[in-house]
């Protein structure tokens, strides 16, 4: 199983592992983060959340062969909090969150993430979840098919779109990966498609849609912010500007102090940062990484420290 970890050796570099430590990846994948933690927590503990069972299965597999340390939950990292409590952890020394698809999801023509190749059109990264990206493009309002497009793609021609999906989905449903391109073409025509590709983020939109992505991420990173022992850090990788804006903001919000108490001497416990940033501008992606695996291209890396 051919997958490649973005930024691993910077994000575990990252997450300051201590050997007696619990740790949680909260985007298994296929392992590749959670391996080296695992090879560097001899006394402590792993936690791993994904909602794939191919990935899990895989990963159980090939964790098990470094050590018995670690524990394997088979749920989206939204319900993090809740299942950590249903686990009796308490406070955790390191998060990880990789919010990157990985190589084999894309590269499985079956499950309908990629644009290039002919499938269903599912996008599911839990199987057993009932939205797929079909229900979406045949069933969603017009109007609520545009707010999708416009917020989760940020595509100017959204409009067009939707007004040759609706046109389209009229004599026939819409079913298909490369189907949904051609409806896509036709509505902005062949020279803005060529030129700016609005499938990319089309599907992107899909996508975070079928999963709940970013309400994902807006529930779970405070959560783990509050469950952080002092000095334990979270590492947060993002691949497009929506996820970066939420993670950016959420750090802000927990690592400054609030606007009414800012130049007072005694700020209440309460109103205290309980973050700081490591580092202030996102980590990008080496050269080498870059000529190695291109999709890393548009990757950040945040860190944040608990105080």
């Amino acid at each position: 199983m051919k997958h490649y970890s973005v930024m691993l050796d910077e994000a575990i570099q990252g997450l300051n592992i201590k050997d007696d430590g619990v740790y949680v990846d909260a985007t298994l994948g296929y392992a590749g983060h959670s391996s080296e933690i695992l090879k560097r927590i001899k006394k402590g503990k792993l936690f791993a959340f994904d909602a794939d069972s191919e990935a899990i299965s895989y990963s159980h597999q090939l964790l098990k062969g470094i050590s018995s340390n670690f524990k394997i939950i088979h749920s989206n990292f939204m319900y993090l909090g809740e299942k950590l409590d249903e686990e009796s952890v308490g406070l955790v020394d390191g998060f990880l969150f990789d919010l990157g698809l990985s190589s084999p999801e894309i590269d499985d023509a079956n499950r309908g993430f990629s644009f290039m190749k002919d499938a269903p059109l599912d996008m599911r990264m839990d199987r057993t979840g009932t939205l797929t990206a079909a229900t979406i493009i045949n069933h969603y309002k017009e109007e609520d098919l545009l707010k999708l497009f416009y917020e989760y793609a940020e595509e100017p021609r959204s409009k067009d779109i939707v007004r040759e999906i609706a046109s389209y989905r009229k004599n026939k449903e819409i079913t298909h990966t490369l189907e949904l391109v051609e409806i896509i073409k036709h509505g902005v025509g062949a020279n803005y498609f060529y030129k700016h590709h609005p499938e990319r983020v089309i599907f992107q939109a899909l996508r975070i849609e079928v999963n709940g992505e970013l309400k994902a991420i807006e529930k779970a990173l405070p959560d783990a912010i509050k469950r952080l022992n002092k000095g334990g850090r979270i590492c947060v990788i993002t691949f497009h500007s929506l996820e970066d804006r939420i993670v950016k903001n959420i750090f802000k919000k927990y690592s400054e102090v609030d606007e009414i108490f800012k130049g007072m001497p005694d700020i209440p416990l309460e109103y205290q940062p309980l973050i700081k940033l490591v580092n202030k501008k996102p980590i990008t992606p080496s050269e080498e990484e870059l000529s190695k695996n291109s999709r890393s291209k548009s990757a950040k890396l945040r860190i944040v420290e608990r105080i």
